[in-house]
C-alpha cells in the first residue's frame, strides 16, 4: 500500500484513495450494509473498477491493518439545488460510465459504508472529513447527496417522508444516518421519491447538501484531482 491520505484521529483508521484491486471488497461492502435496497442500485465490482479509474482521489477506503472497513465514494456532477428530485440512476448511469463529469462543481456523495462492528467509531465523520477536503481542495461548490434513512421504516404507515425528515431535523425523532448528517454541517432539503428500490422505506431518500464554506466563485473548479495529504 502506498501512504495513508489520512489516519482517523478517532478510530486510528489508515484512510486510502481507492484502487481497482479492491474493487470486489469495496461493493461486497456496500452491499451488506443495505440488505433491504436493491442491488441494482449499489456499487458492483464494476461500477468500483470505473470510479478508481475515473475519480480516485475523490474516493476512499478505510483499513484496520489489512481489513477494509469502509468506504466512502462519489463524483463531481453538476446540479440544481433548485429542483433536487432525482434517482441515483440518474447520478450513476448503467451505461458502462461512472457518471464523474470532472469539470463538475459539486462533488455527490454516491455509496458510504462501515462494517457493522466498526460502527459508532467516529468512521462515518472521517470519510465526510475527506470527501469536505475533497470539496475544498478542488474548489468545488460543496458536497451533496441522496441520504438513506433507515429510521423511517417504522414510521412508513403514520408519517409521508417529508413528515417524517421534518420531524428529524426538528429533534422529535432520531435517525440513524440524517441525523448524524445533520450534526456534520448538513441541510436536509426534501424527501426524494423513487430514489432507490428499498421496500422498507417506500423508495424514499433525503436530499441533503452541504456548503463548502471555502468556495470561491470567481475562482473555477480545480481539474486537478489529487487530494493534498496532511
Amino acid at each position: 500500500m502506498s501512504e495513508p491520505v489520512m489516519i482517523g484521529e478517532r478510530s486510528g483508521l489508515r484512510y486510502f484513495t481507492i484502487t481497482v484491486e479492491w474493487a470486489e471488497e469495496i461493493a461486497a461492502l456496500e452491499q451488506a450494509s443495505y440488505p433491504t435496497a436493491d442491488p441494482v442500485d449499489l456499487y458492483d465490482a464494476q461500477g468500483i473498477t470505473r470510479l478508481a479509474e475515473d475519480f480516485p482521489n475523490g474516493c476512499f477506503a478505510g483499513f484496520d491493518n489489512e481489513r477494509l472497513v469502509a468506504m466512502g465514494v462519489g463524483v463531481r456532477t453538476n446540479f440544481d439545488l433548485d429542483h433536487p428530485q432525482h434517482k441515483i440512476s440518474e447520478i450513476i448511469p448503467d451505461d458502462g460510465s461512472s457518471g464523474h463529469i470532472p469539470t463538475g462543481q459539486w462533488y455527490y456523495g454516491s455509496g458510504i459504508a462501515v462494517q457493522a462492528d466498526y460502527r459508532r467509531r467516529g468512521i462515518g465523520n472521517e470519510l465526510y472529513q475527506l470527501r469536505k477536503r475533497v470539496c475544498r481542495d478542488l474548489n468545488l461548490r460543496g458536497l451533496v447527496a441522496g441520504g438513506v434513512i433507515p429510521g423511517y421504516a417504522a414510521h412508513v404507515d403514520s408519517l409521508t417522508a417529508d413528515e417524517y425528515i421534518n420531524e428529524v431535523r426538528a429533534g422529535n425523532l432520531y435517525d440513524p444516518t440524517l441525523s448524524f448528517q445533520l450534526e456534520n454541517g448538513f441541510e436536509v432539503l426534501c424527501a426524494l421519491s423513487d430514489y432507490i428500490k428499498d421496500p422498507a422505506v417506500n423508495n424514499y431518500a433525503s436530499m441533503i447538501v452541504w456548503h463548502n464554506p471555502d468556495y470561491e466563485p470567481s475562482r473555477p473548479p480545480g481539474g486537478s484531482e489529487g487530494l493534498n495529504e496532511e
